[in-house]
């Protein structure tokens, strides 16, 4: 038997019928799903040091479980001293089972390592049912050796969903595990 991460099994098995049941949708294919997650970084001062990018690449591959990649620069920035094609950041598009799997340790075990946690805040809606979140510390994450950084950076997570209003996407990511903020 192949293996199923936790989450996308309760996805499934649970999950799809609480939201058919509390937005009324007549098909399973109407239930809204996520798509992907993309875990960013920008790594400004890769400018001056080309060395902070391999870093930031190479926690970030450590944090998802799966290659990222830099970003380069679109444009030239004078005031930066950036030119086009520089690496500037660090990408990864999860997908499937480390998408499920990324989630699913980002919410029982990265985010309660944050000091002071209340909760997400439930503004990261873009109106088409996708939710961003901003990450002050890598080292939330127990992947991450504190001992082996070099400077503490944030990151940004964007969950990509199928739903079609932001209220959809809240109830989604709520039955997944996402801790929002109660008002």
């Amino acid at each position: 038997m192949a293996y199923v991460a936790r989450l996308k099994k309760e996805y499934k098995e649970r999950i799809v019928n609480t939201l058919k049941e509390e937005f009324g949708y007549k098909n399973v294919m109407q239930v809204p799903k996520l798509k992907k997650i993309v875990v960013s970084r920008g790594v400004g001062a890769a400018v001056a040091d080309k060395k902070l990018i391999d870093h930031a690449v190479d926690e970030m591959t450590m944090i998802t479980g799966q290659k990222a990649i830099s970003t380069m620069s679109k444009k030239d920035v004078a005031a930066f001293k950036l030119r086009k094609g520089m690496p500037i950041g660090a990408k990864v598009t999860l997908r499937g089972e480390r998408m499920y799997e990324f989630l699913d340790r980002l919410v029982t075990s990265a985010l309660p390592r944050v000091r002071d946690f209340q909760g997400i805040k439930v503004t990261g809606f873009d109106g088409r049912g996708n939710y961003s979140l901003g990450v002050t510390e890598q080292i939330i994450f127990p992947e991450i050796n504190i001992d082996k950084i070099n400077r503490i950076n944030g990151m940004d997570i964007t969950f990509v969903t199928s739903a079609e209003t932001d209220k959809e996407a809240k109830s989604l990511l709520t039955e997944l595990g996402l801790p929002f903020k109660k008002k």
